[in-house]
């Protein structure tokens, strides 16, 4: 393999001006020379593109007709798909090396799909450092400017990655606590305590947690999340997209990820606006107000405001939101080439 001339070292994208770079898991800057993401509208060329943008860093990698000279690599926000994109640019043998797990652990932090423990672990590792109330950088880290918190990040956890990838058992005190989550929900699931049920045709899942389930600390994109389930064992468990949970009489519908990126493995059913849906619903509510957060949003949610439990029993809300997702027009295209900065 003809690895690119120069290798870049990971820039700020606070600090970079109009210097000419690299810039994975993002949109494209006034000095990209090329941009390697998963975005809607980033750019990136056709014959690199795949599902995650550690992937598509690879084959840049992989194909030196694409390689440019470039001494800087950016990516505007923290998460594990981005850290492990700028690993495979700065570190391109040791990536190279482990080519797999990086892939696995990109997917684990991005998808919440995963095919190793090992994978999972580093994820749950990376989101650990980003998290407040347990990273090892301590409080005045986080009281710092955001962009500030995402250069240290990306700074400190590029110099751990390839001892995390080859020995997470020595960061076990960082990924224990929710790796016991992980282990709940898995059991709950083979138990048939959590019950999925598919719609294919709609690519949804109606996901049936316990009524009294009780929410616990995870994290999704290294944010931090409280849940009555380990998002990374639902997504393990299906495929779908689309996905109603429901939890006695409370119900909340979620867009994953992947259809919001330019996914290449398969062509998602387009989402479709939840906002008309939202105000059906909230007309039939005697107490609350249901509300979406946008078809643009990375993982965006229908839910209901301002009440702990909707009066529209489960089978009506069902049937309302499977007539519209029949129905309702494409409002989202993450293909849609836009134009650079």
């Amino acid at each position: 393999m003809t690895l690119p001339a120069t290798t870049p070292i990971y820039v700020p994208s606070d600090d970079l001006g109009d210097r000419p770079c690299v810039v994975v898991d993002g949109a494209p800057r006034p000095g990209s020379l090329i941009t390697l993401s998963h975005w809607p509208g980033s750019g990136t060329p056709a014959p690199l593109m795949d599902d995650l943008s550690t992937q598509i860093a690879f084959h840049y990698l992989d194909q030196p007709a694409f390689h440019v000279v470039a001494d800087a690599v950016t990516s505007d926000h923290f998460d594990e798909d981005g850290l492990a994109s700028l690993f495979v640019v700065t570190q391109p043998r040791e990536a190279l090396a482990r080519r797999g797990l990086v892939c696995d652990f990109a997917s684990a932090g991005d998808f919440g799909t995963w095919r190793t423990r090992e994978a999972a672990r580093c994820a749950f590792v990376v989101s650990a450092y980003a998290d407040p109330e347990r990273s090892p950088l301590g409080p005045e880290f986080f009281a710092q400017p955001e962009g500030t918190r995402v250069a240290g990040l990306y700074t400190e956890l590029l110099g751990h990655l390839p001892t995390l990838l080859d020995h997470p058992d020595r960061y076990a005190h960082l990924w224990q606590e929710e790796e016991r989550v992980l282990d709940a929900t898995e059991l709950a699931l083979r138990s048939g305590a959590i019950r999925i049920d598919e719609v294919p045709s709609l690519d949804l899942a109606v996901v049936t947690l316990p009524p009294d389930a009780v929410r616990a600390r995870v994290h999704r994109f290294a944010q931090v999340r409280q849940l009555a389930y380990h998002p990374m064992a639902i997504y393990n468990a299906t495929s779908r997209l689309r996905i109603l949970y429901v939890t006695g009489r409370n119900y909340e519908v979620e867009y994953r990820y992947e259809s919001w990126v330019q996914y290449k493995s398969c062509r998602p059913l387009p989402r479709v606006d939840l906002g008309p849906l939202a105000a059906r619903l909230s007309a039939e509510e005697a107490a609350g107000t249901w509300v979406f957060d946008g078809v643009d949003a990375l993982t965006p949610r229908l839910r209901l405001d301002g009440a702990a439990e909707s009066r529209i029993p489960v089978g009506r809300f069902q049937a309302s939101l499977m007539a519209f997702l029949s129905d309702a027009p494409p409002a989202w295209n993450p293909y849609l080439p836009k134009e650079r900065p």
